[in-house]
């Protein structure tokens, strides 16, 4: 039932949030022409002010010196000769010894709030004051206001068009990757990918990689599939055999000899399983990247000394020659000593094991461009070309290592480490020559040198 409201919910959600990004965007365009309408505006206003100042400081310099030449007569013509020419909505007042004197440019009235003036003081104490109205210039401010007014409302409207349609069309490769992505979530099918488009943007980036999380997470799920089917088949053979034991325990009459030796085959299943189980934890652990290392300087020939004299008893009592040849001791590796170990005897053992009586098996440390090289080389049976890909897999035996005891799970152990330790493993084999494997680890800086 909670799955149906979510759907309907969705689209709604996509709605809203495009209608948000769309309104941010169309706020934020229309708040900058809004900022250059009023700066606009401003900028207008004081150059149309200082004109109409400019104009009464000129033409009160020049009614004055008029009124030197020749006082009223005179600056009464110059006003009218002037008005002829331009006309301004202008007044000449001279206030001479208390007495007004106006000379108008126009019979009109004149409003004293709507009116700017200039003045100046004549040498003999005169007083000549020059009015311009401001009715025009107000005029064409209003003028202005009501079309930046308009400009401002056109550009409301194509900001917001303008935004949705920009956002709906940003939206559109994430739709089409939210899309893709509940498609594979009802479906389960993680074999789909999202069609990658050709802009190379971040959009583009995010489905390449979500596109390589799917192919991540498909690779795992397949591996998954194979180790349970594994694990499946090859637990049937241990629990099979402590049911046998237990019924064969149970049918006859009582013998403590017999029920002890069935026991004791139980204890080796029930072991046998739980190293199985054990070994599985540890692969995943170190290919999801948990597993924890306790990393520290180590002299790795230290590492192969051990894993040498631990199998030297088990390869002469099968008849094989294991010779490690002498070690470089100064190869220093910044890792984790248990799980170096287990590499460097799950190889031996393995070398070992797949090698006939009268073979040899050799271990070789080196270092190559900082680099620790560890070898591991036998006269075995060898590997035949098309198992060689899939020796790493998990539970994976092939034909040639049936008839041997083990678990499938030596290599891919050694694999999973070498790589938790930013290490390499490669194999080099030739069927009836033997087989070598190459362990690659970095080698620490030699500030930490100094730990050891």
């Amino acid at each position: 039932m909670s799955s149906e409201p979510e759907t309907i919910r969705r689209p709604l959600l996509a709605r809203v949030f495009g209608l948000r990004v769309a309104v941010w965007y169309s706020v934020l365009f229309v708040t900058g022409a809004i900022a250059i309408a009023l700066v606009t505006y401003s900028l207008t206003a004081i150059s149309i002010t200082q004109r109409d100042r400019q104009i009464l400081q000129s033409r009160l310099a020049d009614y004055a010196a008029a009124y030197r030449r020749g006082g009223i007569r005179v600056l009464a013509a110059t006003v009218n000769a002037e008005q002829q020419v331009a006309p301004e909505r202008l007044f000449v007042r001279v206030v001479d010894r208390g007495v007004d004197t106006i000379v108008l440019s126009s019979p009109e009235g004149w409003d004293q709030s709507k009116l700017d003036t200039a003045t100046a003081q004549l040498e003999d104490g005169t007083i000549v004051q020059v009015g311009k109205s401001t009715e025009s210039r107000d005029d064409l401010l209003a003028r202005f206001r009501i079309a930046l007014g308009f400009v401002t409302v056109f550009i409301s409207v194509i900001a917001l068009s303008g935004g949705w349609l920009v956002t709906q069309s940003a939206q559109y490769p994430i739709r089409r990757l939210a899309h893709a992505v509940g498609r594979i979530i009802r479906t389960g099918r993680t074999d789909e990918r999202v069609e990658i488009g050709n802009s190379g943007d971040a959009v583009d980036d995010l489905t390449r990689l979500f596109n390589a999380m799917l192919d991540r997470i498909e690779g795992l799920v397949t591996a998954m599939r194979g180790s349970l089917d594994n694990v499946s088949h090859d637990l049937r053979t241990p629990l099979a055999r402590l049911r046998g034991s237990a019924e064969m325990a149970l049918a006859g009459p009582a013998d403590p000899q017999r029920d002890r030796e069935a026991l004791a085959d139980c204890v080796d299943e029930v072991d046998r399983v739980l190293v199985m189980l054990d070994t599985l934890m540890d692969i995943s652990e170190a290919e999801s990247g948990a597993l924890q290392l306790r990393r520290e300087p180590i002299r790795l020939a230290e590492i192969v000394d051990r894993a040498v004299d631990l199998y030297r008893e088990v390869a002469e009592a099968k008849g094989v020659t294991l010779v490690a040849a002498e070690p470089i001791r100064d190869v220093i590796v910044d890792g984790d000593r248990t799980r170096l170990e287990q590499v460097a005897a799950n190889l031996i053992d393995n070398a070992i094991k797949y090698t006939p009586p009268g073979g040899r098996v050799d271990v070789a440390l080196s270092r190559d461009e900082g680099r620790a090289i560890l070898r591991v080389s036998d006269t075995g049976s060898g590997i035949p070309p098309e198992e060689i890909p899939r020796i790493w897999e998990r539970l994976f035996r092939g034909d040639t290592s049936r008839a041997e005891r083990g678990l499938g799970l030596g290599l891919s152990l050694v694999k999973a480490i070498v790589e938790a330790h930013g290490g390499s493993v490669e194999v080099e084999s030739t069927v009836g020559s033997g087989s070598t494997f190459t362990i690659s680890l970095p080698v620490p800086n030699i500030d930490n040198l100094s730990r050891l």
